[in-house]
């Protein structure tokens, strides 16, 4: 008859403590992930400094009537001209209705 050998294991306590801390190091993991990739998401501005890019050659090549307001998705757009000493001032700002984020830009054309 064969002899069986003693093998070294670990004990069912330990099994389920390190199943615990895996699963606890996982869901803190995904958390953090789920917060990184929502907040590139949400302050993502991309789109409206196209936009606000696209809104300045237009307005360079005077095609674009000012003063202009527009919503661009959740962004309200104002394109308003200035009058300073012997040059025009014109300011793009684009402002997000949900985070009250606020993207300015100056132009100033000197006569």
């Amino acid at each position: 008859m064969v002899v069986l050998k003693k093998i070294k294991s670990s004990t069912l306590m330990e099994t389920l403590v390190a199943t615990v801390l895996i699963v606890i190091i996982f869901m803190m993991s995904s958390m953090i992930l789920n917060t990184i990739f929502s907040n590139t998401i949400k302050n993502n501005t991309r789109a409206i400094d196209s936009h606000l890019n696209e809104l300045q050659y237009l307005q360079n090549n005077d095609k674009l009537e000012l003063p202009y307001q527009e919503v661009f998705g959740k962004w309200q757009i104002m394109v308003t001209e200035f009058a300073q000493n012997n040059s025009t001032r014109v300011e793009f700002e684009a402002i997000n209705s949900d985070t009250n984020k606020t993207i300015t830009i100056e132009q100033i054309n000197i006569e």
